[in-house]
């Protein structure tokens, strides 16, 4: 279980990105039900740390305090990682990743993961700027520039700037569940989670008014998760084309509106597997998936775990030895 969260600094950190991380982790939210993190920023030479900015913030504690984290976070540089990362570094982060602690980095945090061999043969992340000079430096990793973060074998890589907060909140809710994720989101006033990739930052400029224009439409088919909802008929709700609805729901949500329904429906399969005793079957229809069978599908898929095993973990109350067998034989 995720509790001890040392953040690793060096000279040119960028105070945002340094930010995100204290803001998700170092803040003591247990009175609203978050998780308690014993939090701690170390460096190779405790003192003063020159910000990207000019100002410097001062770190008491050295390595040795993060060798028991169960994460090291890394956060972007202006400096190149031969500049600003000791090898002392590069190994308390070799270390962790060797005894199974979580290792993530935000934006070009990449390139320090990178530096100490972390990312060699797994899938990573990094601002959409700087993705190929990551996959130039590093030809072992295989650079994605179009998502948020990635997860691949207890590393996670976030893309530019607040990505990271997606990063470090799906940590989150990956070690403590969708409720915990939720308390911190809340008090950050961001979303728990956010679809698509950095691809809808890329081509286009914000719509204006973005946030506006499809409102009505996602509201109402959040309202209606439980019934089937083509593209169609949200197109109609949208006055709207088929055409010109997919094409706009995509450039100003990241995501068609199938991919968005999925996601929404497993968010709402989680809260409803977290703080109900429903059975699979309700669950499914209620959350819009229509059957257990199509739910374990989509579990299995993007989160990685089965529906009971998800209950077990997370939830009030075990799945019945009737639901398990069920869910064993399909």
């Amino acid at each position: 279980m995720l509790r001890k969260v040392a953040l690793l600094v060096a000279p040119g950190v960028a105070p945002f990105e340094f930010g995100v991380v204290c803001e998700v982790f170092g803040i003591d939210r247990t009175d609203e039900g978050a998780p308690p993190f014993d939090f701690t920023i170390v460096t190779a030479h405790p003192g003063p740390i020159r910000t990207s900015l000019g100002f410097d913030i001062t770190v008491e504690h050295g390595l040795e305090a993060a060798e028991d984290a169960d994460l090291i976070a890394v956060v972007a540089n202006m400096h190149s990682v031969s500049d600003s990362i000791d090898e002392a570094s590069l190994d308390l982060l070799r270390q962790a990743e060797a005894r199974g602690a979580w290792v993530l980095s935000v934006c070009t945090g990449a390139f320090v993961l990178a530096e100490a061999g972390l990312l060699d043969g797994r899938r990573s992340t990094t601002h959409w700027q700087h993705s190929a000079r990551l996959a130039a430096q590093f030809p072992l990793t295989d650079v994605d520039p179009n998502v948020l973060y990635i997860e691949d074998r207890g590393v996670i890589t976030g893309a530019g700037t607040a990505a990271g907060i997606d990063a470090c909140l799906h940590l989150v809710r990956r070690e403590h569940g969708q409720a915990a994720a939720n308390v911190i989101a809340r008090r950050m006033v961001v979303p728990p989670h956010r679809d698509g990739g950095q691809a809808q930052y890329i081509p286009f400029p914000v719509p204006t008014r973005a946030s506006d224009s499809l409102a009505a439409v996602t509201d109402w088919m959040l309202e209606n998760l439980a019934e089937e909802l083509p593209v169609e008929l949200l197109a109609q709700k949208a006055h709207m084309s088929e055409r010109t609805f997919a094409r706009r729901f995509r450039a100003e949500l990241g995501a068609t509106p199938a991919a968005w329904l999925n996601r929404q429906r497993l968010l709402r399969a989680q809260h409803l597997l977290e703080h109900g005793d429903e059975g699979l079957e309700r669950v499914a229809q209620e959350a819009g998936f229509g059957s257990a069978s199509v739910m374990r599908h989509h579990f299995v898929k993007v989160l990685h775990t089965t529906p009971n095993d998800y209950r077990r973990t997370f939830g009030r109350s075990l799945p019945s030895a009737e639901e398990r067998m069920r869910e064993l034989a399909g």
